[in-house]
């Protein structure tokens, strides 16, 4: 399967890792995703977990370069609610997440940054959780349970503008 992340020109990777809490809602909106709608043949839905580095890594290497990367993930912003679903702008993703994307941990490398400047749209969507757990602890809050499928419409949304279903 990820050798199609070369074919299609629509992807989306769900980003976190379920052991930890609200950490995992990326990997939980991917679920969502591919158990209730059926996606046209030009989407591919990836649940990254906490690779999403080498895939977007990848992306700068590849001849034939999808149109849209969207990317889903659990985040820390001031003046949000937990649970609060919203598109981040790619300058404005925290700087602990800017590890999540970066060789090398610092905003000069940000392989994202990247890939848009070699021409690829990208999109965030983020849902604000007040912490993730240092602990194992699978599982999501109520609030970002209830932000999956909230995701998922955003995503449908955007992708329907787009493609035909």
């Amino acid at each position: 399967m990820t050798t199609l992340i070369y074919e299609k020109p629509y992807l989306v990777f769900g980003c976190g890792n379920t052991l930890f809490g609200n950490d995992g809602f990326g990997p939980e909106v991917v679920d969502y995703l591919t158990a209730n709608h059926v996606l046209p043949d030009s989407v591919l839905v990836v649940d990254a977990g906490t690779g999403i580095r080498d895939f977007v890594f990848d992306l700068l290497l590849v001849d034939k370069k999808p149109k849209l990367v969207m990317v889903i993930d659990a985040v820390t912003m001031e003046g949000r609610t937990q649970g609060e679903v919203f598109e981040i702008d790619l300058d404005a993703v925290p700087k602990e997440k800017l590890s999540d994307f970066s060789l090398h941990q610092s905003p000069s490398s940000n392989l994202l940054s990247q890939i848009k400047d070699r021409g690829i749209e990208v999109k965030i969507i983020g849902m604000h959780t007040q912490s993730i757990p240092n602990e194992i602890n699978p599982g999501l809050c109520p609030m970002a349970k209830e932000a999956v499928k909230i995701a998922s419409d955003k995503i449908i949304e955007e992708l329907k503008s787009r493609t035909r279903f």
